[in-house]
């Protein structure tokens, strides 16, 4: 009712019309525009301004969407009154998008109650070993650390250093110096990531990404304010096979997606069943 009255007040400083607010004989209250026989009532746009919207805005937001209801309802219009009944007549077509949403709406509900989300990881793997030659991959991907810091850092040496060792415990020392420096970084724990990801962190110019990978292990550079240090313990090429867990979130999603198409198979399969038993439907024939 508050929404209302606020529009109402909106309106009263549009002149939609030369007769502000016509009331038509139904139960919808007051009009604010008419386009032939057809009328946009008060209570149509009672939701149209967001709460906290200032007077402004709202006369602004409420006199563009009248004006193109307006605009609409004229095209409209015109469309029907020019178009032949064959080109104008859209009942098939509304009645099959209607049916499909409908249906939908029913299956993605279903699922939401009955599919099972749960992907164990020797489901994932399994799944990875039978289909491996379908996991090429689009780029090059590497398993690397890297630490961002002050040029004028008093630990920076500290970290190259520690940056070039391959004692686990020096992983760990790494991670502590630079979590106790604010440094950027990224200690390698298996996970691969793509060649492009690193350079969106490190500034890398590098024309032929397979002669720079299969050349450096280390690389560093500086920039005006940081000094980057980069470790690159493997790398796999652009259309080689992709390893298992560069692919886990894309396998988990085809086996979601193969459980859902069976779990609506199944479905369509057992109505289709019951309808039989119960005769619930024939077939005439011709």
């Amino acid at each position: 009712m508050l929404r209302l009255l606020v529009i109402s007040a909106i309106l009263s400083m549009l002149m939609v019309s030369c007769t502000l607010f016509p009331k038509k004989d139904n139960n919808k209250g007051k009009a604010v525009a008419r386009v032939f026989d057809n009328y946009l009532y008060l209570e149509d746009i009672a939701n149209l301004i967001p709460a906290g919207t200032s007077a402004n805005d709202s006369v602004e937001i409420t006199a563009a969407y009248i004006n193109n209801w307006v605009r609409q309802e004229l095209l409209l219009k015109q469309a029907e009154d020019n178009l032949d009944e064959a080109n104008s007549d859209f009942s098939k077509q509304i009645e099959q998008y209607r049916n499909s949403l409908i249906i939908y709406a029913y299956e993605s509900e279903l699922v939401k109650q009955k599919l099972d989300t749960v992907v164990s990881s020797g489901e994932i793997e399994a799944y990875y070993q039978a289909n491996q030659n379908n996991f090429h991959l689009r780029e090059n991907i590497v398993l690397a650390s890297f630490v961002i810091i002050r040029k004028d850092s008093p630990v920076a040496a500290k970290l190259k250093s520690l940056m070039l060792s391959n004692r686990d415990s020096d992983k760990d020392k790494l991670q502590t110096l630079c979590q106790k420096n604010g440094a950027d970084y990224s200690i390698n724990d298996g996970t691969w990531m793509s060649f492009a990801d690193l350079t969106r962190k490190i500034p890398l110019t590098v024309d032929d990404q397979q002669e720079f990978l299969s050349k450096n292990k280390y690389y560093e550079v500086k920039d005006s304010t940081s000094i980057y240090y980069v470790a690159i313990s493997a790398f796999k090429s652009k259309e080689t096979i992709s390893p298992l867990s560069f692919e886990i979130e894309n396998i988990r999603i085809i086996l979601l997606n193969k459980r859902k198409a069976e779990l609506l198979a199944r479905m369509e399969d057992d109505l289709f069943s019951e309808a039989v038993k119960r005769n619930k439907y024939e077939i005439f024939k011709k």
